[in-house]
Order: C-alpha cells, then structure tokens, then sequence
C-alpha cells in the first residue's frame, strides 16, 4: 500500500488549491455587477426594483435552495456537486452576459442556484477529506477565499468595462471558474478528494454526540446576525460615509474596500487563534472587533478606517468560526449537511432583507444613528448566539 509523507504533503496541497480556486467563484459572479450597474440599467431599461434584484436575488437562492442543495449533495455525492457548481457558474456568467433583461436575470439566478449547491458541498468535503488537525485551515482558507474573489472582482471589473464594455466585464468573473475546472480535473485524476485517514487526533470530536438542536437554533441565530451585520454594512457604509464626513464616492469606496479585505485576515486568523484560545475566547474577541463597528461609526466616525479594518477581521473571521463548528459538533456527513442547510438557509433568508432593511429605516428616521443600532442589534445576536454555541468545539492542536 502506497502512502506515507511523501504522498500526503502534495495530496494537501491539491486540495488546498481546489478548495481556494472553487471559493473565489462563490461571490466574485455575483458582486461582479455592482460596478456596471449604470451601463446596464442604461442599455437594458432596468427600474431600480430590478437592478436590486441582481444582487438580491443571489442571496434569496443561497436560502431557498440550501435544502435542496443539501439533498443533492448527500444523495448524489460532494464530487457531483462541486462538478455542477463549477458548470452553473461557466453557464450562468455566459447567459447573463449574453442577451436582453431577461438573460440576464436568467443567469444570475442559474448563478445563485449553482453557488448554493456550492455553499453546501465544500463544507462537506473539508469535512471528509481533511484530517481533523487541518480542518480548521482549510476553512480559513476557503473563507478566506471568498473574500478575495470578491474584493478581485469588483476591483477589476469597472476598469474592464471601460475598455470592452459591462457585457465583457461581468463575463470576466468565468476566469476564475475555467481556472478552478483545470485544478478540479486535475485533482480528481489524481484522487485527491478521498477521505482522509486518521492523523491521530480521533477524528471529528463529536462523532458519538451529536450536536443539540439548540446549538444548531444557536449557530443559525448567529449565523443571521453576521450575515445581517455583513449585508448592511456593505450595502450602506459608503453612503454613510460621504453623508456624515463629506467624503467623495471614490474615498468612501475605500471603507467597503477595506472591510472587505480585511475578512482575509480573519479567515486566516481564527484556525491559527484556535490553536493557542478557546473557541469560546475567539467568539468573544471577534464580537467585541464587531461591536466597534456600529458603536465607532456612532461615536467616532472619523476612525472609520479602524472600525472598518477591525469590523472586515471580524466578519471574515465569524463565519469561519461558525462553519468550524458545523463540521466539528455534527455526528457524520449527513447530519453536517443538514445543520449547513439549516443555518445557511435561515440565515441567508434573513439577511436578504437587510439592505432594504437598513434603508428604510434611514429614510425614515432621516439619521444614521437608528440604521446603526440596527446593526448594533444584529452584532449582538452574532455575539451572544455563537458565543454560547460554540463552547463544545476543543481547541485546535
């Protein structure tokens, strides 16, 4: 039987690329339209309804397809789903960027479809094919991921437009996609997605104790939190900035830019962090990093570069720490994909509100401060409810 270092180490680092690779796909297509916005609602007649639609309809199917992409995903394989979340994101980014309204709209919702079943499966398989010493890594990483494809993708596609137009521009995001089909054919030629043995560490710590239905209530009421928190303060932190200290487009741009970025720190962070704290210590700093956030832009915006460096660690880092916890406290694979389903389900479904949320309640108060303590509010459900839920998941060694 062959194995041993020797096999391992480049077998690590297959997977590690593939999963780094899938994950830049898994929110790059979709932010990939706020750039262009303009040129599309002036060629294709697109109302304000409709334009938000485009990035709101995404975040409805990571909710109302989470069941069903659990479902396939247990009964046909994480291998088939990975395969069909690469395909719909080459097939959606193709129909949306090449018809009328009604293509467009079509692809972004193949495009939210096949990131959901994303959204399920690579949990899934960190899970299964990583020995439980690394799990927690390649969750930062995937997460870690995320936030590159996001922060590349809108970085590049305004420039892009300029030279080729918004059609071209938004089909850039396939680069990604066609660069993570060569990795994925790759690492399955050399079956690098099996599961792995036993690195001694006993495997998933829970696998004779299931995790309690209030972990998950607790996971998905913490998952909600960071998901609102998150989707309103990208959704608005520009405005809020150029409305309170008078900033240029350009220069408030650059506070979502860092919260975004900064969630590469984070992702990272917290499987390093868990080696030497408590997963109940690292839940309560990432919640007091968060916590500056609406109570710094209340107070003292004029820090907004720290409060939005501090706040981008912290989200990136919170749903690292809960996607941890899903795959360390669930009992088998079944059970994982049911509580992802769950909380990525309940959560997602929440938060999609939360951009109209968070406008209509400055529109009527005419004020920041009642949008803030919205998210004041949100930031606090994170805290508490994944704080309390992840007092069972061990320190990482």
């Amino acid at each position: 039987m062959r194995g041993g270092t020797g096999t391992k180490v480049p077998r690590s680092w297959i997977l590690l690329a593939c999963i780094g690779l899938i994950a830049l796909n898994m929110r790059g297509p979709f932010v990939a339209v706020a750039p262009v916005l303009g040129p599309m609602q002036r060629e294709l007649g697109f109302s304000p309804v409709e334009l938000g639609l485009l990035t709101g309809i995404p975040v409805l199917c990571f909710s109302l397809a989470a069941p069903l992409a659990s479902l396939a995903g247990r009964r046909f394989g994480a291998e088939l789903a990975i395969t069909l979340t690469l395909a719909g994101v080459l097939a959606g980014v193709a129909v949306r960027s090449a018809g009328g309204g009604a293509m467009v709209m079509a692809g972004t919702v193949i495009l939210g479809l096949a990131i959901t079943v994303g959204n399920i499966a690579v949990p899934l398989i960190i899970r299964r094919d990583f020995s439980s010493r690394r799990q927690g890594t390649a969750m930062g990483i995937y997460t870690a991921a995320l936030n590159v494809g996001s922060f590349a993708t809108s970085v590049v596609t305004a420039p892009l437009a300029e030279l080729a137009g918004w059609r071209a521009a938004i089909a850039g995001s396939a680069a990604f996609a066609i660069a993570a089909v060569g990795v994925w054919i790759f690492a399955s030629g050399r079956r690098a997605f099996i599961p792995a043995a036993d690195d001694g560490t006993g495997g998933p710590p829970a696998a004779g104790r299931p995790a309690s239905r209030w972990i998950t209530v607790g996971l998905t009421v913490g998952f909600a939190g960071q998901a609102i928190s998150y989707y309103g303060v990208t959704a608005w932190l520009p405005t809020l900035l150029s409305d309170e200290l008078g900033m240029t487009p350009a220069a408030a741009g650059a506070g979502s830019s860092l919260f975004q970025i900064m969630a590469i720190a984070g992702g990272l962070g917290v499987p390093l962090a868990a080696r030497f704290m408590s997963t109940t210590a690292v839940a309560v700093t990432l919640g007091a990093m968060w916590l500056t956030v609406p109570l710094g832009l209340l107070f003292v915006p004029q820090l907004w570069w720290l409060w939005s460096s501090l706040g981008g660690v912290a989200q990136g880092g919170g749903i690292t720490l809960i996607f941890i916890a899903i795959i360390k406290l669930a009992r088998d694979q079944a059970s994982a994909g049911r509580i992802s389903a769950i909380v990525q389900g309940v959560g997602y479904g929440v938060a999609a509100l939360a951009p109209t949320v968070v406008g209509y309640v400055h529109s009527t108060s005419d004020t920041w401060s009642m949008p803030l303590l919205v998210i004041l509010g949100s930031v606090l459900a994170f805290v508490i409810s994944t704080t309390l839920s992840v007092r069972k998941v061990p320190r990482q060694r």
